[in-house]
Protein backbone atom coordinates (compact mmCIF):
# COMPACT_ATOMS: atom_id res chain seq x y z
CA UNK A 1 0.00 0.00 0.00
CA UNK A 2 0.98 3.43 -1.12
CA UNK A 3 -0.25 6.77 0.04
CA UNK A 4 -0.25 10.32 -1.45
CA UNK A 5 -1.96 13.63 0.44
CA UNK A 6 -4.79 12.34 -1.71
CA UNK A 7 -4.01 8.44 -2.77
CA UNK A 8 -4.09 5.71 -1.28
CA UNK A 9 -2.59 3.35 -3.87
CA UNK A 10 -3.31 -0.94 -3.00
CA UNK A 11 -1.67 -2.80 -5.57
CA UNK A 12 -3.44 -6.21 -5.26
CA UNK A 13 -3.15 -7.79 -8.99
CA UNK A 14 -0.94 -10.49 -7.49
CA UNK A 15 -2.80 -11.43 -4.24
CA UNK A 16 -5.30 -14.60 -4.04
CA UNK A 17 -8.52 -14.07 -1.74
CA UNK A 18 -8.93 -13.18 0.77
CA UNK A 19 -5.70 -10.54 1.05
CA UNK A 20 -7.13 -8.11 -1.67
CA UNK A 21 -10.55 -7.78 -0.03
CA UNK A 22 -8.58 -7.35 3.79
CA UNK A 23 -6.26 -4.83 2.01
CA UNK A 24 -9.37 -2.71 0.57
CA UNK A 25 -10.70 -2.80 4.17
CA UNK A 26 -7.48 -1.74 5.80
CA UNK A 27 -6.91 1.20 3.03
CA UNK A 28 -10.71 2.12 3.33
CA UNK A 29 -10.13 2.43 7.27
CA UNK A 30 -7.43 4.65 6.81
CA UNK A 31 -8.94 7.42 4.57
CA UNK A 32 -9.19 10.60 5.55
CA UNK A 33 -11.27 13.68 4.43
CA UNK A 34 -10.25 14.23 1.25
CA UNK A 35 -8.50 11.24 0.19
CA UNK A 36 -9.84 8.14 -1.82
CA UNK A 37 -8.20 4.60 -2.38
CA UNK A 38 -6.72 3.24 -5.86
CA UNK A 39 -7.21 -0.59 -6.33
CA UNK A 40 -5.82 -2.39 -8.68
CA UNK A 41 -7.02 -5.82 -9.19
CA UNK A 42 -6.66 -8.53 -11.87
CA UNK A 43 -10.56 -9.25 -11.84
CA UNK A 44 -13.56 -7.66 -10.82
CA UNK A 45 -14.27 -7.57 -6.80
CA UNK A 46 -17.78 -7.90 -6.96
CA UNK A 47 -18.20 -8.68 -3.80
CA UNK A 48 -16.47 -5.35 -2.23
CA UNK A 49 -19.25 -3.41 -3.88
CA UNK A 50 -21.92 -4.39 -1.38
CA UNK A 51 -19.30 -3.88 1.36
CA UNK A 52 -18.21 -0.23 0.45
CA UNK A 53 -21.77 0.32 0.14
CA UNK A 54 -22.99 -0.50 3.31
CA UNK A 55 -19.81 1.21 4.90
CA UNK A 56 -20.94 4.84 3.16
CA UNK A 57 -18.55 4.48 0.45
CA UNK A 58 -19.21 5.77 -3.09
CA UNK A 59 -16.67 3.85 -6.05
CA UNK A 60 -16.03 3.53 -9.92
CA UNK A 61 -14.59 1.34 -11.34
CA UNK A 62 -12.80 0.98 -14.79
CA UNK A 63 -11.00 -1.65 -17.23
CA UNK A 64 -8.08 -1.31 -18.45
CA UNK A 65 -6.57 -1.60 -22.12
CA UNK A 66 -4.12 -4.38 -20.10
CA UNK A 67 -7.25 -6.43 -18.86
CA UNK A 68 -6.77 -5.14 -15.03
CA UNK A 69 -9.50 -3.18 -12.81
CA UNK A 70 -8.99 -0.38 -11.32
CA UNK A 71 -11.37 0.57 -8.49
CA UNK A 72 -11.42 3.86 -6.92
CA UNK A 73 -13.27 4.26 -3.59
CA UNK A 74 -13.99 7.02 -1.12
CA UNK A 75 -16.35 8.25 1.41
CA UNK A 76 -19.64 8.90 -0.09
CA UNK A 77 -19.16 12.59 0.74
CA UNK A 78 -16.30 12.97 -1.54
CA UNK A 79 -15.97 13.55 -5.62
CA UNK A 80 -13.97 10.29 -7.33
CA UNK A 81 -11.42 11.85 -9.56
CA UNK A 82 -12.19 10.82 -13.44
Amino acid sequence: MTSSDTIITVDARNLEPPEPMDRALAAAGLLREGQHVRMLLHREPFPLYSILDAMGFSYRTQLTAEGDFVILFAHAAEDLPL
